[in-house]
C-alpha cells in the first residue's frame, strides 16, 4: 500500500510539472507587455513551435476589420483593389521568377542574420499580414533575426498591435505621422541584427529572397544591394515577373525610372546571376550592413514623409565609398500603386519639392542648376537647414557629383553639353520663320521657303532645341494659348517648367508634351496654298502637314 501511495504522489507531481510547464509556455507565448517608447515586447519564439504559433493567431479575426463590403469601391482606401486582395489566401503559393542558373549557386553557411523592418500607415491589413508570411514561410528560420513593425501612427493600432502574437514580430507605433523616412531610422536604431532590410508594406518575398542578397552583403559591407523587384497587378494581384535587365535610373528633374541595360552593358553579362551595378536604386527594398548604414549617416531625418530619400542615399553610397547593386537572383513583388492613398501634410508635390531640393543643395554641387530649370517650381521653396548634412559629407571625405557622374551615371547627359542644338525646322522646302509686322508686340510663326544663305532672314528660321524641350527664337519660346485641336501656334517669353512650351521630336512629328497634338500647318482661307498658319492638331501618321524635320547643327 505505501509503494502504491508512493507511486500515486510521484504521478501527481508529474502531472503537476508538466501543467505547470505548460503554463509557463503559454504565459511566454501571450506575452504582450508595453515598453518605453510604445515598443510592444514579444516573445523571442526560437524554441516555440511556429506552427503553434500560427495556430494562436486569430488570422479571420484580424482580416474582419475594415473589410470591403459590396457597393464600395474597392480602390477608395488604399488605392489598390481591396476586394481582390482580400479574396487571396495571406499564404498564397507565386511562381518561382528567377533565372533557372540562381538554382544552382551556393551560398555561405555562415550567412549574417538580419532584422527586416518594415514601416507601413494605414496599410491594409490583407497585404500587411501577406507580406509579414511570405518572409516567414520563404526565409531560413536563422536568417531571420526580427521582423521589426514601425506603425507610422495609423488610425487602428492594432494593424501591428496583434500580428506581435507571430513568429518574431515586434512593433513599433509612432506618438504621431512621422513618415517612411524617420520611420525607418526609428525601426533600424532599435534593430538588433548587423543587417537591416528593408521591405514596403505591400510585398512577397519569393523563394530563397534573402541568400544572394546576404552573401553579397557578407562579401563586402558596402554594398547595398536590392531584389529585381517584381510587380504584382493592384487590380487582379497577379504576380508578373519582371526583367532583369533593368536598373535604376532618373532625369534631372530627380524623377525615378526604369531603364534598359544598353546592348553594351549587356553584351558584358555573360552570367545572368552576376549583380547588377545601378546608379539609383528605387528604395522600397533594400539590403545594406547595420554600421555602414550608421556610418553613412543613416537617413536625412528632416525629410518629410516619402519621396526623394532614395536619390540623397543612393548618391551618398556611391559617392562615399559605396557601391548600389541588384542582385538578379533574388525576386520580391510590390504592388506599385498609381497615386498616393494617404495624405501629406504640405501636398505630395511640395513635400517631393522639399526632399529632393535637400538633395540637390547637399549633393549635386554646380550640377543642381539643371535641377532648377528642370524643376523651376523648386525655386525659393524652403527646404529646411541642412549645414550637419554638408558637414557629414565633409568628415566622409565623399567624392563630388561630377565624379558620380563620369564613373557611375555617364548616360546622364549633361543639358549645356549636349542638349542646346541650333539649325532650321523643315517641313519639305519650307521652314519655321518668325515675322514681326509694324505694330506687333511679338513676332509671328510662319512657314517659308527655307533660306541657306547667312543674314538676317536666315538667322529669322534659326532655331534652338533646348534641354529642357524648349523650342526658342532668342528669348521667345513655340507656345499654344489654348489645348484645342486647331490652335495656333504662338512665340511667348520663355518660362521653365510651362508645359505649353514643351515640345518633343517623335519620328517625323513634333508633338506638344500637354496635349500630344502634333505641330501642323494650315491654309489661311480657302485658296492660297502658299498661306499656311502654324497650329496643333491631333497626330495623324500620314499627314504631310505635319512631317518635319529638324535640321540641327
Amino acid at each position: 500500500m505505501r509503494r502504491l501511495n508512493r507511486r500515486l504522489v510521484l504521478s501527481v507531481l508529474g502531472v503537476l510539472w508538466i501543467a505547470a510547464l505548460l503554463l509557463y509556455l503559454g504565459t511566454r507565448k501571450r506575452l504582450e507587455g508595453v515598453g518605453p517608447g510604445g515598443q510592444l515586447q514579444t516573445p523571442k519564439g526560437s524554441d516555440i513551435d511556429w506552427d503553434d504559433l500560427w495556430d494562436q493567431f486569430e488570422e479571420r479575426k484580424y482580416l474582419s476589420a475594415r473589410r470591403w463590403k459590396g457597393g464600395e469601391d474597392p480602390y477608395r482606401l488604399y488605392a489598390f483593389n481591396q476586394r481582390e486582395s482580400e479574396r487571396i489566401p495571406s499564404d498564397r503559393a507565386i511562381r518561382d521568377t528567377r533565372h533557372h542558373r540562381c538554382t544552382t549557386l551556393h551560398y555561405s553557411s555562415d550567412l549574417p542574420p538580419t532584422s527586416i523592418i518594415i514601416t507601413f500607415h494605414n496599410e491594409a491589413r490583407s497585404t500587411l499580414l501577406r507580406t509579414v508570411r511570405s518572409v516567414l514561410n520563404r526565409t531560413p528560420v536563422h536568417l531571420v533575426h526580427e521582423i521589426i513593425l514601425v506603425d507610422d501612427f495609423s488610425d487602428d493600432s492594432d494593424d501591428c498591435r496583434l500580428l506581435i502574437k507571430l513568429p518574431k514580430v515586434k512593433c513599433l507605433r509612432n506618438r504621431k505621422r512621422e513618415g517612411l523616412i524617420r520611420s525607418r531610422i526609428r525601426g533600424a536604431d532599435v534593430a538588433q541584427a548587423g543587417v537591416l532590410t528593408f521591405l514596403d508594406s505591400h510585398c512577397e518575398v519569393n523563394k530563397d529572397w534573402l541568400l544572394p542578397l546576404l552573401q553579397r552583403i557578407k562579401e563586402d559591407p558596402t554594398h547595398v544591394v536590392s531584389p529585381v523587384i517584381d510587380i504584382i497587378n493592384l487590380d487582379t494581384f497577379a504576380y508578373v515577373a519582371a526583367s532583369s535587365d533593368l536598373r535604376g535610373g532618373f532625369d534631372w528633374s530627380l524623377h525615378f525610372k526604369w531603364e534598359q541595360l544598353s546592348p553594351k552593358q549587356k553584351a558584358k553579362r555573360t552570367d545572368p546571376t552576376e549583380p547588377i551595378k545601378t546608379p539609383i536604386i528605387a528604395g522600397g527594398l533594400f539590403v545594406i550592413d547595420k554600421a555602414w548604414f550608421n556610418h553613412l549617416g543613416k537617413y536625412d531625418a528632416a525629410m518629410d514623409i516619402w519621396g526623394g530619400e532614395n536619390f540623397e542615399i543612393s548618391f551618398r553610397v556611391w559617392m562615399c565609398g559605396g557601391s548600389l547593386e541588384i542582385i538578379p537572383c533574388s525576386r520580391v513583388g510590390h504592388v506599385f500603386r498609381k497615386k498616393h492613398p494617404y495624405t501629406f501634410p504640405e501636398g505630395n508635390a511640395n513635400t517631393y519639392i522639399k526632399n529632393t531640393k535637400r538633395t540637390a543643395e547637399v549633393w549635386m554641387d554646380e550640377y543642381k542648376q539643371y535641377y532648377y530649370a528642370a524643376r523651376p517650381a523648386a525655386q525659393g521653396r524652403p527646404y529646411g537647414d541642412i549645414q550637419s548634412r554638408v558637414e557629414l559629407r565633409k568628415s566622409l571625405k565623399c567624392h563630388s557629383f561630377k565624379w558620380y557622374l563620369e564613373n557611375v551615371y555617364p548616360e546622364l547627359r549633361i543639358p549645356e553639353e549636349s542638349l542646346y542644338q541650333t539649325g532650321m525646322i523643315r517641313q519639305r522646302q519650307r521652314c519655321l520663320e518668325t515675322q514681326k509686322s509694324e505694330g506687333q508686340d511679338s513676332p509671328v510663326v510662319i512657314l517659308n521657303p527655307c533660306i541657306t544663305s547667312k543674314g538676317a532672314a536666315a538667322a529669322a528660321q534659326e532655331w534652338t532645341y533646348t534641354y529642357n524641350q524648349q523650342v526658342r527664337y532668342q528669348k521667345l519660346c513655340l507656345s499654344i494659348q489654348t489645348l484645342f485641336p486647331g490652335s495656333q501656334v504662338v512665340l511667348l517669353p520663355c518660362r521653365e517648367g510651362d508645359g505649353k512650351q514643351r515640345w518633343n521630336k517623335v519620328g517625323s512629328h513634333i508633338e506638344h508634351m500637354a496635349t500630344r497634338y502634333c505641330l501642323d500647318t494650315e491654309m489661311v482661307g480657302d485658296t492660297n496654298e502658299n498661306m499656311r498658319e502654324v497650329v496643333i492638331n491631333p497626330c495623324e501618321s500620314t499627314a504631310m502637314s505635319q512631317r518635319w524635320e529638324m535640321v540641327m547643327s
